[in-house]
């Protein structure tokens, strides 16, 4: 700070630069739960320290997407502590705020009345924390919502395809300087890579000129969450893709330290990669001492100036190859134990050495791969024990591998090394297909990936269900776009569903990976309700509008309450309390036979249901103006769903048997729902009872075998029912 003029002070923008603290990681081990929380503090003091204007984030804060209680408390005392005082900002912002800040207040934190804020934070989120659930909240909104950060790059993908995007900066002046932030949270690597290869779907806006103040005298820096090297180009984000008016990149989401910035040759911008503050892998990358950036911004120039890490545990990193050991057996497995430990006694004085504060010194992370080709391994946990006290990661300090050989793929592996515990952290279901040459024939692999990265990492329950509900409304949607439904026969229907899976496959494949946020957000509280209100005692309804057939013309309804109008277009859905295991009782509009339940169907069902779908069609108009003329009242409503079964008493067994009604025997033609026209040509057709016509008694006792095979199907799914 002695360097420093005071009207320098003044024109000079001061910049605490930070990415990935991962705070709460780890905060069940009793060693190093604070790990994250000290490193935090750290990085905050020297933000109080240096004087800074305001302390940037690039995402990651959490660990988790949904930290616990305990975090969140820890978190906000850290914040409060070094945030909140008297101390005078010495910068504005002067762009839209609303824009910038899209919450209730729609303004920076220091600017609110109510809030002594001397340290701003300004911070996007990453891949760990990031937006989620129906309102599409992050972690980062709770601490926006108290007032201690400015939650900045929350992008809204609108458009259609991939998405499109637009980055709004936050003009921030102080004296002379101008500097103009741009945040860019994490989005999926594939569907942003896609983005940014799509003309006009990421679109950046610049600051307009002003009278004093051009366009290029604005200092541009991007702050963004994103793979930066990766052996797959589609699941990384090319810096080549990034606009040239950028003068200063902040790169997060990678853990190495890179923090001294490095020029991208032909694109005229320094990109700087801070790193974690605190190891979340045991990796070569993570050992490097860990560091944050002081960003000096006067007119168009910067100063870069890296402060390490004092508080961050030692973390030693070492790669051995026990061949190359002379002093090792390979028939001897002491041998190799006592060469291993010798390694973890240096790497444990090399650790000491390298403390600069001896009174708190840390217990070390200590990681040695062991390359063991051609010897045998040994039990990492065992080996651990010895040295519980003395490092932070006594049960994983070993970790074994063998070297890649060109041609290994003709090499049988065996299945226990196949699927290390270590090495299942970096395994998806993707690479799982791939590898075992398995065919996804219903759901796509990217979806699945998805539903179970969305299961696993943000608690998503619905996940999986919203998955399989997308996949199937997507078939549906295709299906009634290419032809009316019911003129399908049963046989073609089934067959142009394995086409529409077969072309749903083919076309996610043609992409990289499909981005799809598989979260309760896709499903509304108001699709889920009419879904439950059609389905009692069933955990899971299928019956969505896409089944429901439109009623050609006004109907008059039998025996129903004026509530319900059968003469509107669109159809009717009246839910009432269901019995037994069965479906509501209040459908007013015609049910065509549903995709899941044309998938249980035999074949011989099938040209029994098509028939009788014809039939219903042909004759609903007649039989429902003859039921039509029922006068007498009826107390108990109950609705009549007919398909081809012969006796409809086999689906009522498996739940609450139906009373019939006094005077009315089991075989009688007259309704259960009040006096009905005996010559009913629905009722005959359905319940397979012609009086004037009878089968042959083979073909019935054919039709009830038949009947009774498939049960479930209508229970859960529906049949045919009579439009009312």
């Amino acid at each position: 700070m002695g360097d420093i003029s005071r009207e320098e002070m003044k024109n000079t923008l001061r910049i605490l630069v930070a990415t990935d603290c991962h705070l709460g990681y780890l905060e069940k081990d009793e060693i190093r739960r604070h790990d994250s929380f000290q490193a935090f503090e750290e990085i905050c003091s020297i933000a109080e320290q240096k004087q800074v204007d305001f302390l940037l984030l690039g995402g990651d804060l959490f660990h988790e997407n949904k930290p616990s209680r305990s975090t969140l408390v820890k978190a906000i005392e850290i914040l409060r502590h070094h945030c909140l005082n008297d101390k005078p900002v010495h910068f504005q912002v002067v762009s839209d705020q609303t824009i910038n800040f899209p919450n209730t207040f729609g303004h920076v934190n220091y600017e609110d009345p109510h809030f002594n804020v001397g340290l701003p934070v300004f911070s996007i989120h990453g891949n760990h924390d990031d937006p989620a659930g129906v309102d599409n909240l992050s972690a980062v909104d709770i601490l926006s919502a108290c007032n201690l950060v400015n939650y900045f790059g929350k992008m809204v993908l609108g458009g259609s395809g991939v998405g499109q995007i637009t980055i709004c900066p936050i003009l921030i002046k102080k004296g002379s300087t101008s500097v103009a932030l741009y945040g860019l949270g994490n989005i999926r690597d594939e569907r942003l890579n896609r983005m940014f290869q799509t003309p006009h779907a990421v679109q950046w806006m610049r600051p307009e000129a002003q009278e004093g103040c051009q366009v290029t005298d604005w200092f541009n820096i991007l702050v963004l969450h994103q793979n930066r090297v990766k052996a797959n180009p589609k699941n990384a984000i090319n810096e080549h893709f990034l606009p040239r008016f950028l003068d200063f990149i902040v790169w997060g989401h990678e853990h190495e330290c890179l923090v001294d910035p490095l020029e991208v040759p032909g694109m005229g911008f320094h990109i700087t990669q801070p790193g974690s503050s605190v190891a979340t892998s045991l990796i070569d990358g993570e050992s490097k001492p860990k560091h944050v950036l002081l960003l000096e911004i006067k007119g168009n120039q910067y100063r870069p100036t890296k402060i390490p890490l004092t508080s961050v545990r030692p973390f030693e990193y070492t790669e051995i190859v026990l061949k190359d050991e002379s002093d090792i057996d390979s028939n001897d497995q002491n041998s190799i134990i006592e060469h291993l430990d010798k390694v973890v006694q240096s790497l444990i004085e090399k650790s000491s050495k390298r403390a600069v504060n001896k009174s708190e010194l840390k217990l070390p992370l200590v990681r040695i791969k062991v390359d063991y080709s051609g010897f045998m391994t040994i039990n990492p946990q065992r080996f651990g024990q010895k040295y519980v006290g003395k490092v932070a990661n006594p049960q994983d300090i070993l970790i074994f591998s063998k070297a890649s050989r060109k041609g290994r793929s003709d090499v049988k592996i065996d299945d226990s090394e196949r699927l290390r515990p270590e090495e299942l952290n970096q395994q998806n279901i993707e690479a799982l297909v791939a590898e075992n040459n398995l065919k996804m024939e219903i759901l796509p692999v990217n979806d699945l990936d998805v539903a179970l990265h969305n299961f696993v990492n943000k608690d998503d329950k619905m996940a999986f269900y919203s998955c399989v509900q997308y996949n199937l409304e997507e078939t549906r949607s295709k299906i009634s776009q290419d032809a009316d439904p019911l003129k399908f026969e049963e046989e073609d229907l089934i067959l142009k569903v394995g086409e529409c899976l077969e072309d749903r496959v083919k076309e996610r494949n043609t992409h990289s990976k499909k981005d799809m946020a598989f979260t309760s957000s896709m499903q509304s509280s108001k699709d889920l309700g009419s879904k439950s209100s059609t389905a009692v005692g069933s955990a899971v309804s299928f019956s969505d509008d896409e089944d429901t057939v439109k009623a050609s013309g006004s109907k008059p309804t039998r025996g129903r309450k004026a509530s319900s109008k059968a003469a509107d277009d669109t159809p009717i859905k009246t839910s009432t309390r269901g019995r037994g295991r069965g479906r509501g009782r209040g459908t007013s509009s015609l049910k065509q036979t549903t995709l899941d339940a044309s998938l249980g169907f035999r074949q011989s069902q099938r040209s029994a249901s098509a028939a009788a779908t014809a039939t219903v069609r042909s004759i609903a108009d007649t039989d429902v103006m003859n039921s039509a003329s029922s006068e007498e009242p009826r107390e108990n409503e109950v609705e009549e769903i007919n398909d081809s079964s012969e006796n409809d008493d086999s689906l009522l067994s498996k739940g609450r048997k139906r009373t019939a009604p006094r005077g009315r025997g089991r075989g009688s033609t007259q309704s259960k729902r009040g006096k009905k026209s005996d010559n009913s040509a629905v009722q005959r057709t359905f319940m397979g009872r012609d009086d004037s016509n009878d089968d042959s008694e083979d073909e019935d006792n054919a039709r009830k075998r038949l009947n009774k095979s498939q049960p479930r199907a209508t229970r859960n799914y529906g049949a045919l029912r009579k439009g009312r």
